[in-house]
């Protein structure tokens, strides 16, 4: 509404939204079985079948945190091969509940009210093919929510915020926390952390100037 605000300094927390497959019927069955975080959501899924989206570390490692609760695991990755670190590649390989599908594109989410499979095109024969499942988990990174900021202060190629180790940006005066940042881990706990940590530096900054 073109309203301006005067501070002495600005945190930036805007967090991060998951990066979604943009397929039919993803929207549709969020919370209904499409889900994004499987240590919050996986133990709805107990003894049922579940897929886990994308290759990556996040992706393995959720399928390696599922396999210990759901029935079974189908991990499907764009690619030929995965792209996680090689002791999560073998660890996953090791348990027994679950399958790998690599050169799978991810078609649709099936299911009217509830999830209730997938459809895929297996790239190598151009096939396509259905899965029946209770639950996806869509494990393709994070987007962080920067794009209203331009080049207010300094992005890293993943549109992140760049900081230090005291959170400052490379603006005096603007600081920024949680997953928004290029912080390496994204956690609940490490994103209340930052902003403690933001805070007392926002503080001393106004002290000093």
């Amino acid at each position: 509404n073109n309203a301006v605000l005067e501070t002495k300094t600005a945190i930036i927390s805007t967090g991060a939204s998951w990066r979604k497959l943009n397929i039919p019927g993803e929207d549709r069955l969020i919370n209904k079985g499409v889900a994004f975080c499987p240590h919050c959501d996986g133990p709805l899924f107990e003894n049922k079948d579940v897929a886990v989206i994308g290759g990556g570390n996040s992706g393995v490692e959720a399928a390696i945190d599922l396999a210990g609760i759901v029935k079974h695991v189908t991990l499907f990755e764009y690619s030929s091969e995965l792209k996680a670190d090689t002791v999560l590649q073998d660890r996953l390989r090791s348990l027994s509940n679950v399958d790998i599908h690599t050169n799978a594109r991810t078609a649709e989410v099936l299911g009217e009210d509830h999830v209730t499979g997938i459809s895929y095109e297996d790239l190598n024969s151009g096939e396509m093919k259905e899965l029946s499942l209770d639950g996806i988990f869509v494990q393709i990174g994070l987007v962080p929510n920067t794009s209203w900021i331009g080049d207010a202060v300094e992005l890293n190629n993943r549109g992140e915020v760049v900081i230090d180790g005291n959170n400052n940006t490379n603006v005096p005066g603007i600081f920024a926390a949680g997953d928004v940042t290029d912080q390496k881990n994204k956690q609940i706990i490490i994103s209340m952390g930052a902003g403690a940590n933001a805070a007392l530096n926002a503080f001393d900054y106004i002290i000093r100037n």
